[in-house]
């Protein structure tokens, strides 16, 4: 497929007309052609009213029509073959097997929102009687959940796939019934137009009306502001920065109507090595847990920024394997100039705090925008009076934090922002300190794991990709995973509708055979 640079919004593909942009390749620091046209507010209104138009329609499809849709832009994804591939790499300098199993898991994730969407859970379908004769009498009441409405996407800079122009975000409003306008990452705009026309090219074979899906380019702070300000957009994935997410939400509650923004922006995900399991393993888990920090040169969202024990000796080796494993590691492209900016930055930021030791360093040398692997400690008592030394260093570095004792790593658990994820390393000797842990843990976190790392999300129906601020703009909500839908729903009740106005979920035939709640009993389908 030959890429044009132009933008695809509803079956049109458009020349954006406020300026262009070169897609970059972070490994050589080479641009590539062709040039990629910016939206106007032309273009930005062009592609909200016509999924306004769409919506009725597309949102009153039947699970079928919906689920065949989303399979068929996976297919027409995995039809892309090494076209997809290749450019990726270019526009990333992510290697070919991390992209591949990416395209997988973006395939996967439509594939599962087809199945969630034939399944009608989501539907939540609610029958309650009449009760005539009671005092006061009752009215036939019904409840299903429906599309919010039009929503904006933004592609993350770190998944090309999986979270960008028909990743999770898009695969989860898209079953829900929303059409989708999607601002593609600058970072990948080749990428961008190839995956948007698989897309387009579903909208089109699947006979859905045009602006069920629009894909177009631009700065964040004017096109995307501009997607979030406009009154057809009801609700807004984002995935990105603190400060990138936090615009959004002033502009989304500023707006005549406000409109719930689903931001995933900051986490340090800690990881606390608890006394009995650093007694018996505190070399192996050094390597291992040097292995996750340098995954992706640290470019996930679920990179474990610190780790946390109480000091003495084996936390002294545990600190000494991982310094050793970590010193030959060779310096990684990341994904883009600014990243590796921030990345610089952040190191520098962390290594001139009064108090921090630099533990070990990775290899230096590397091409185009490489970053070299740190790994700093602090005692828990400066980490507590510094709140700089919580905030995120997105790249692979990471802060080893020694406490006193088990009171002191209580206390500073109680202490940390909001975190996709908390991990803890315990045997059963631990399990009474893990007790005491856990509750704080659940507070602060979105997914709690124990003895593992928290690099690689599945994508599964009790995965929680999510977590109270600043991980995510709303605690209550996942990313990944089957409950996604969730966040572009609102239920809606019937009250006396007669049977033949009645949405097909609340029937009394009960033709899309669901399982309902009828009379607080629920009765799977026969």
């Amino acid at each position: 497929m030959q890429l044009t640079g132009e933008m695809i919004i509803g079956q049109q593909l458009v020349r954006g007309a406020a300026g262009t942009q070169l897609a970059f390749n972070p490994a050589t620091k080479a641009t590539m052609l062709p040039q990629f046209g910016q939206a106007d507010a032309a273009d930005v209104e062009r592609a909200c009213a016509l999924a306004e138009q769409a919506f009725d329609a597309y949102r009153s499809t039947t699970p079928e029509v919906r689920a065949a849709f989303l399979e068929a832009v996976a297919n027409n994804i995995d039809a892309l073959g090494a076209t997809l591939t290749e450019r990726a790499m270019a526009e990333t300098g992510l290697p070919q097997a991390r992209l591949e199993g990416e395209r997988g898991r973006t395939v996967n994730q439509l594939r599962l929102f087809a199945k969630v969407v034939r399944d009608g859970h989501w539907q939540q379908a609610t029958l309650d009687s009449a009760l005539p004769q009671r005092t006061p009498p009752r009215p036939d009441l019904r409840l299903r959940k429906i599309a919010v409405g039009p929503v904006a996407v933004f592609g993350a800079s770190n998944f090309p796939l999986a979270f960008s122009v028909a990743g999770g975000d898009t695969a989860s409003a898209l079953a829900a019934g929303c059409p989708v306008v999607v601002k593609a990452h600058g970072a990948h705009p080749g990428t961008s137009e190839l995956v948007a026309r698989a897309v387009q090219k579903a909208v089109a074979d699947s006979g859905l009306p045009e602006g069920v899906f629009s894909m177009i380019h631009g700065d964040g702070r004017t096109v995307g502001q501009a997607l979030v300000a406009h009154p057809s957009i009801k609700a807004v994935g984002f995935t990105g920065s603190r400060q990138g997410g936090t615009a959004l939400m002033r502009t989304a509650a500023a707006r005549p109507e406000p409109i719930p923004v689903y931001a995933e922006m900051s986490s340090i995900n800690p990881v606390f090595m608890l006394p009995a399991v650093l007694a018996g393993g505190a070399e192996a888990l050094g390597a291992a847990f040097v292995e996750s920090l340098t995954m992706g040169v640290g470019q996930f969202c679920t990179n474990p920024g610190l780790v946390i024990g109480v000091a003495g000796p084996d936390f002294d080796r545990f600190a000494a394997a991982a310094a050793a494993a970590l010193q030959p590691k060779g310096a990684g492209t990341m994904l883009t100039a600014g990243i590796h900016s921030a990345y610089q930055s952040g190191v520098g930021r962390l290594s001139q705090v009064d108090g921090v030791q630099v533990l070990a360093t990775g290899q230096q040398e590397g091409a185009g925008c490489a970053a070299q692997a740190a790994l700093f400690r602090v005692d828990a008592e400066t980490f507590l009076a510094s709140h700089a030394l919580q905030e995120e260093v997105f790249g692979p570095a990471s802060l080893l934090i020694a406490c006193r004792d088990e009171a002191e790593v209580l206390r500073l658990a109680a202490g940390l922002e909001g975190q996709l994820t908390a991990t803890v390393h315990c045997t059963a000797d631990d399990h009474g300190f893990a007790a005491k842990l856990l509750p704080t843990l659940e507070r602060k976190a979105g997914r709690v794991l124990f003895n593992g790392f928290p690099t690689g999300v599945e994508v599964c129906h009790a995965m929680v990709h999510g977590g109270p601020f600043p991980a995510t703009s709303d605690t209550r909500t996942t990313s990944v995973g089957a409950m996604a839908i969730e966040r572009f729903l609102r239920p809606v009740s019937y009250q006396n509708v007669p049977q033949a106005l009645l949405p097909a979920a609340l029937r009394d035939d009960n033709p899309l055979r669901l399982a309902r709640i009828v009379d607080g009993e629920l009765r799977t389908a026969i």
